[in-house]
């Protein structure tokens, strides 16, 4: 997952043809962190979009749009003001950085023609949009870094732009060999991490793949390594910088599986394990787009449900540690019947005291075995009996008022470890809302006040086409659990769930015929795939007609028993469309 400066100089390459030169149609700030510009060249409209997100900074053009918020950020507000309507003049690269530089041209408030500068950095965590004047003097940014965030550089208004040092690295695109050779063979590490520690824009996998290509062990020290190893490894480097320089790129994506697991700018031939497979793209945006889709969704989703899963988290941690007090007391309470007993004995046998005993060994009827009873001197028998009676009521009641809080304990965690599976699976903010109306009608988000408008709830469950036709829908919260299995399904229609871990409710419409045995297999993996158990290799799940299940009563919606049901063992998959219903 390697974002390094040669994707960048491969991203750069594709603007110039695509965006340089052409003119700006629209701007629009679809998320805090997140551009999306409309650009016209030639009579054709394309899109570039530019995120400084923390966990998933991108760039790459796009065909899709996405839609705005209904008030647009100053910092968008600024950019349609000065440059809502400028000419891309150039798009560069300074070096091997992780940087975009975009020089626009446009006219200012008299009419004169002037240039600006937008500035992207794509460099993790440290990831920003800055837009300067000409002279470098920062006009605005989309994060604003002051000096008690950063005692490298301040990204405000006023500042002079410049690119940070932070580590002394050489420019792979115009390194000597000697420079080359010396930086590697001081470096108190690993080849690998001695290529991307030593020069700028080098990400992990380059350098793994730059040692292969050299026929070189990336675990060998790099000061162990030989001089002729050092040139054939500088001269296998060359060749590779040769490439970003003269443009030729081969955008792609290994794949383990189906699961992308590391794109790049070249090819990567060390993933030569049959095991893998490498997919080439016709730019490196197709690759962005289809390597980050799925991921910025959910990293998308995760930021916007971050309030909800502290809710939900906090709760469930409370109660975790209730519930383990409770047992804890609960087990406590086991003595009771010991109490009991002594009691018992001590009313039966306890004639046999004369006064002042510290024990009384007598026959426990129960067990025919020999008891010692533990006495206060200073109590008789009658005292001493009474004494543990005392005590085994005293716990009779505990374990009785302990039996019953502790199963609402349980069934609270169950309530909530049920709505954090649902927004784990929570892909846009309808969904998000149903989950918090569920929050604020059981009483862990306060509830709206009197007149407040309740949101439309447009939500609707995942719904799937079967190899064999069946309609198979997916619920994606407890309220949708909760229609789906006893709405929409019907008393012969079949249910899946994965057995004793929260997750969705899994109807397949039956339509009053009999389920080829691949439709339960399909079935079961979607139920698998919609729990918690995802990331498991195999997980058990119950099915049933629906006819046999009943509702829990006062229980928390989605919530089940049933006891005539059959199990299979599934692994976790999604491999349908889904539907639009």
């Amino acid at each position: 997952m390697a974002f390094d400066g040669i994707v960048i100089a491969n991203l750069v390459h594709d603007f110039k043809s695509a965006i340089e030169g052409g003119r700006i149609a629209k701007i629009a700030q679809p998320e805090k962190d997140e551009l999306l510009f409309q650009i016209k060249k030639d009579g054709r409209l394309c899109r570039l979009l530019v995120s400084a997100s923390a966990s998933l900074p991108l760039a790459y053009l796009t065909d899709s749009n996405k839609p705005s918020p209904m008030t647009a950020p100053n910092f968008c507000m600024l950019l349609r003001k000065h440059i809502g309507s400028a000419r891309i003049i150039s798009v560069s690269q300074p070096g091997l950085e992780r940087i975009i530089d975009i020089t626009l041209e446009h006219l200012d408030e008299m009419g004169d023609l002037c240039r600006k500068k937008l500035i992207i950095e794509i460099m993790g965590k440290h990831s920003n949009i800055i837009f300067c004047k000409e002279d470098g003097t920062i006009l605005d940014s989309i994060k604003h870094i002051s000096a008690q965030v950063s005692s490298v550089r301040e990204v405000l208004p006023g500042r002079m732009y410049f690119i940070p040092k932070t580590v002394e690295k050489a420019d792979p695109l115009t390194v000597t060999q000697e420079e080359f050779s010396s930086r590697l063979s001081h470096a108190p590490s690993n080849v690998q991490k001695a290529l991307y520690t030593s020069l700028t824009g080098i990400s992990p996998i380059i350098a793994e793949e730059l040692c292969s290509l050299a026929s070189i062990d990336p675990d060998k020290g790099a000061q162990n390594l030989t001089e002729m190893e050092l040139l054939h490894l500088y001269r296998t480097f060359s060749l590779m910088m040769e490439d970003v320089r003269e443009g030729r790129f081969a955008p792609n994506i290994v794949y383990e599986g189906e699961k992308p697991i590391e794109f790049s700018s070249l090819p990567l031939t060390c993933f030569s394990d049959p095991k893998y497979r490498r997919e080439e793209f016709g730019s490196i945006s197709q690759v962005l787009q289809t390597y980050y889709a799925s991921r910025e969704i959910i990293t998308r989703i995760r930021q916007k449900s971050s309030d909800l899963r502290r809710i939900v988290q906090t709760s469930l941690e409370r109660n975790y540690k209730k519930y383990d007090l409770q047992e804890k007391q609960l087990k406590d309470t086991e003595k009771r019947e010991k109490y009991r007993i002594y009691g018992e004995l001590l009313n039966t046998y306890g004639y046999e005291l004369t006064g002042g005993e510290k024990e009384l060994k007598c026959l426990n009827y129960y067990t025919n075995e020999e008891i010692r009873i533990p006495l206060d001197p200073q109590l008789t028998a009658k005292e001493n009996s009474q004494k543990y009676f005392d005590r085994y009521n005293k716990l009779k009641r505990t374990f009785e008022a302990l039996s019953e809080l502790t199963l609402e304990t349980r069934r609270e965690i169950d309530h909530l470890e049920s709505i954090s599976a649902s927004l784990d699976i929570a892909l846009n903010e309808n969904d998000l809302t149903q989950i918090k109306e569920e929050l604020m009608d059981y009483g862990y988000i306060k509830k709206r006040r009197a007149g407040e408008k309740k949101p439309k709830i447009t939500s609707r469950p995942f719904h799937y086409l079967s190899s064999d036709g069946f309609h198979i829908y997916v619920g994606k919260n407890n309220y949708q659990n909760e229609e789906l299995t006893f709405k929409v399904a019907g008393g012969n229609d079949w249910w899946f769930h994965a057995k004793g871990i929260p997750g969705s409710h899994v109807i397949v419409k039956s339509e009053g015929k009999e389920l080829p045995d691949r439709v339960f297999e399909e079935a079961g993996a979607l139920a698998a795939w919609y729990s918690k158990g995802r990331d498991n290799e195999k997980v058990e799940v119950d099915y049933i007609q629906k006819k046999n299940l009943r509702k829990v009563a006062g229980a928390a919606p989605g919530f089940v028993i049933y006891h005539t049901n059959y199990s299979l063992v599934a692994s976790p998959s999604c491999q349908f469309t889904e539907i639009n219903s």
